[in-house]
């Protein structure tokens, strides 16, 4: 094949994805940049420790304001443009097929919804060519983050980046919503539906109420820098108005991230466990419990602002209590491996791995919302230790299992299993020895967001232990590069079922194809594929299913999102012609997409619903 040909080829691809509806490729564009960024930010990790490795260290640029920068994109990246997208590419790809949808209810809204994350992050990311970093946390706390002690465009890039992908992220959530209810196969019924499925529709809830704060927040901050409003400053407003805000959603976004890996462990541990996953009621009722006081629980990350005694004593409590229905899972996930037989493949080690490194995190986190202890632990490395060893052991674990798991649907191709293994003992045991040590530094009293320390700290032993674990998570991930491209390199294709698998996406070809389940499987119980096969049977099918969504290419989408980056570039540097001129492009499309039914060419002009 000449390179003419070749070229041709990859356009065509590109050009293909840049207008598909279809979930499994908006779910493989999700989990592609959410993978660019995953390396990003993890380049800023290493910078972050690097920095810390010695006392007194100047290496390279990063003091004072630029390490500021560096933790603040750090942070920012991997809550919003690395741990959503993935997780929301492998709900894309994985819960239609699970509960028998054919795509998710409306395929125009998710092409949306991806491109609009797909803007946000460029927006965001653009800041740093530009020498326009945000410096303000991931966070953005206020004062801070107004324009009187931020000056510049530097926390804009901030502010409409988290906007635009935030706003992708709600369409999607309502989209899973509404597929999750409406799309399931005959006869599941929600006590039939897969625990990653369940997962994902809480979470899809708590996004719609979380992200809708969060973005009331951020067009707050919006008006103050932008145009001198005072919601978090003079007489009449508050910097603690924004942590408020901010942590109404920020801490039900710890859930949100962490749900979906819960169900992700739950299918892959009752999968090579050869075992129905123990008590089924009680694992939904707790997914439910844990998203419901999710957002009872905010305020203790503001113990030390000042509140006063009762309401630190109410936030300690439900703190406490979200425990219990977390701590229930644990054992719900220990009792199902009990008697079973157990397949040490690398996603079980993935699942395997986060028990044991989630309950640390959950001990320390109990320990944190004593709100008399918080007081000493508040803004130290302890926290920072509590909160990683929370979201990488939930999410990035989850995320990283999900991905072995389903890769088989994905692409076709299953991941060589020595290669997947010492991707995660290296990320395992650099995962620790990062992070473990920082609890005592913490409760040394070294301060988080800080550049450097002395040699009289006594600390520098456990940060150098620290710098060492980080760069080798970093060294792990070129394990998983190279499993990639050894896999595909070999390009063996395997079944419909590697794994033996349990639920109904085992029953279509690797990779899944673009038009599924024709005809549409009966599910009759729990895990109903996997019955069929002890049985030796087929599962029954049906022709009679609700019609399935429309899936026609079209570029609107990208250039919806690519009309509001627009805007928001011209509010960023007030180039208000820009913004009006975004704003009519925008308006324009959005009136072409109100006269547009793709039913038409595929129906005619009757309603195919009445």
């Amino acid at each position: 094949m000449d390179s003419s040909s070749i070229k041709k080829r990859k356009f065509s691809m590109i050009w293909k994805y840049l207008r598909t509806m279809n979930h499994r490729r908006i779910g493989i564009m999700y989990i592609l940049f959410g993978i660019i960024y995953f390396f990003r930010a993890g380049l800023d990790a290493l910078f972050i420790r690097a920095q810390l490795a010695i006392p007194n260290n100047d290496f390279w640029v990063f003091q004072g304001e630029k390490y500021n920068e560096v933790f603040t994109t750090h942070g920012t990246l991997m809550i919003f443009f690395v741990a959503m997208p993935l997780l929301l590419g492998l709900m894309n790809i994985a819960v239609p097929l699970q509960i028998g949808a054919r795509d998710l209810a409306f395929p125009f809204l998710n092409a949306l919804g991806f491109w609009l994350f797909f803007a946000g992050s460029l927006f965001f990311n653009i800041a740093f060519f530009i020498n326009m970093t945000p410096e303000v946390g991931w966070t953005g706390y206020t004062p801070l983050s107004r324009a009187e002690y931020t000056p510049g465009a530097g926390t804009e890039f901030y502010v409409f980046g988290l906007q635009i992908s935030g706003l992708g992220t709600i369409f999607t959530a309502l989209n899973l919503i509404v597929t999750i209810m409406r799309h399931r196969a005959p006869g599941m019924k929600y006590t039939r539906m897969p625990l990653f499925a369940w997962a994902t529709l809480i979470t899809s809830f708590l996004i719609l109420i979380a992200f809708t704060v969060l973005a009331i927040a951020l067009y707050l901050l919006m008006f103050d820098r932008l145009f001198g409003t005072g919601f978090f400053s003079g007489e009449e407003g508050d910097p603690i108005f924004w942590q408020h805000l901010f942590w109404i959603f920020g801490h039900p976004e710890v859930y949100i991230l962490a749900l979906p890996a819960f169900g992700i462990f739950s299918d892959i541990i009752a999968t090579f466990s050869r075992k129905r996953i123990f008590g089924y009621p009680v694992m939904v009722v707790s997914i439910t419990l844990i998203g419901f006081l999710g957002f009872m629980v905010w305020s203790h990350h503001m113990f030390t602002v000042g509140l006063g005694p009762m309401a630190n004593t109410f936030f300690a409590i439900t703190t406490m209590a979200i425990a219990v229905p977390t701590g229930i899972k644990v054992f719900n996930w220990l009792f199902t491996m009990r008697g079973g037989v157990i397949h040490f493949t690398t996603p079980m080690l993935f699942a395997l791995g986060f028990i044991p490194s989630f309950v640390m995190g959950g001990v320390t986190g109990v320990m944190l919302s004593v709100s008399a202890a918080d007081f000493q632990f508040h803004d130290t490395h302890f926290v920072v230790a509590h909160f990683h060893y929370v979201i990488i052991a939930s999410t990035i674990l989850g995320v990283f299992a999900g991905l072995y798991y389903w890769y088989p649907k994905i692409t076709g191709y299953i991941l060589d299993e020595k290669l997947g293994k010492w991707h995660f003992w290296t990320f395992l045991i650099g995962f620790h020895l990062t992070f473990f040590p920082m609890h005592i530094t913490g409760l040394e009293g070294m301060p988080r967001r800080v550049y450097t320390y002395t040699q009289a700290d006594g600390i520098f032993l456990l940060n150098a232990a620290s710098t060492v674990g980080a760069f080798l998570m970093g060294i792990s991930m070129l394990f998983a590069v190279w499993n990639v491209y050894i896999t595909h390199k070999k390009g063996e294709k395997v079944g419909n079922d590697p794994w033996n698998g349990r639920t109904l996406e085992w029953t279509e070809a690797s990779p899944a194809p673009e038009h599924t389940f024709e005809p549409m499987p009966i599910v009759d119980e729990i895990d109903a594929f996997w019955f069929a096969k002890i049985e030796n049977r087929s599962l029954a099918t049906t022709l009679a299913v609700r019609i399935k969504p429309l899936e026609q290419e079209t570029i609107q989408p990208f250039f919806i999102a690519m009309a509001l980056l627009v805007i928001c570039t011209g509010l960023t540097f007030t180039w208000y012609w820009l913004t009006i001129a975004g704003a009519v492009l925008l308006f324009s499309l959005l009136i072409v997409r109100s006269f547009t039914d793709e039913r038409e060419s595929f129906y005619g002009k009757e309603d195919p619903y009445e």
